[in-house]
């Protein structure tokens, strides 16, 4: 089983081939065939070998394809007041960017 741990928007990631990554939103991208490489790899595991990076693993790339931006789901937010009839309610949608890892190279 090969993965890799990378830093994306200042989070890590555990990520394999084929898999999908919902992140915060990236507004950068114009259409959806658009490809990221991510060179900040901290960790690469592939059958028993492993290499950690010091921070990152040199020649160490991590491609990503854009599948779609979206919204996430609803959040409620709820505020109360005891005995002073103070109620508010408000919603909240995180924009997301969904990623799937394409290749794992080091």
């Amino acid at each position: 089983m090969k993965y890799a741990v990378i830093e994306l928007q200042g989070k890590q990631y555990r990520v394999q081939e084929g898999q999908k990554l919902v992140v915060d939103r990236f507004d950068q991208f114009k259409s959806d065939q658009e490809k990221l490489m991510v060179d900040k790899v901290l960790l690469i595991r592939d059958q028993d070998e492993v290499k950690v990076g010091q921070p990152f693993v040199e020649g160490a790339k991590v491609t990503l394809s854009l599948v779609n931006q979206q919204k996430g789901p609803k959040i409620q937010v709820r505020q109360y007041k005891a005995k002073s009839r103070y109620r508010r309610q408000l919603g909240h949608r995180q924009l997301q960017t969904v990623f799937e890892v394409s290749k794992i190279s080091a």
